[in-house]
């Protein structure tokens, strides 16, 4: 994963769509997925959202059809302020979100396997805490955590 792929204590995004399109536009302009990706992510987290709330924190991991995707690869972008996702299985209940997460996955058997690793390490309340009190300037630290987790 590459460190401009992850974006740190943002401020400037005023909504999930917002959220979507920059997460989109950094993995289309290294390449990693086709012409297309961002609205089909958009549409798809209309119909199948991907909010998940926790206990004190709202994460998202949007993702879409593995026809778009030349290579796997995650975007991450934790956020100053929530952005309102729709929560996963629901399709009116909002949720406030500071964790970003977008999958980009190749092969689609790799998508489930992905999630629940990525639902697992979110779990971890201590973990989500020291993902979000990274600075702009930690993308590294972001990217160790990640590794030290098997996430990539």
């Amino acid at each position: 994963m590459d460190e401009e792929l992850v974006f740190l204590q943002v401020e400037k995004n005023k909504d999930q769509t917002e959220v979507l399109r920059t997460l989109a536009k950094a993995l289309f302009d290294k390449g990693f997925v086709k012409e297309g990706f961002s609205q089909a992510v958009i549409e798809r987290e209309k119909s199948f959202p991907t909010g998940l709330q926790f206990e004190g924190y709202g994460i998202a991991i949007p993702h879409t059809d593995s026809y778009y995707v030349n290579q796997t690869q995650l975007a991450v972008m934790t956020l100053k302020e929530p952005v309102y996702f729709t929560q996963m299985a629901t399709q009116e209940e909002k949720g406030a979100v500071r964790i970003v997460i977008m999958l980009a996955i190749k092969e689609a058997h790799g998508q489930l396997d992905m999630l629940q690793k990525l639902i697992g390490l979110c779990q971890d309340s201590d973990l989500v805490q020291e993902m979000l009190s990274f600075q702009q300037d930690d993308s590294q630290k972001l990217l160790t955590l990640l590794q030290k987790h098997h996430i990539i």
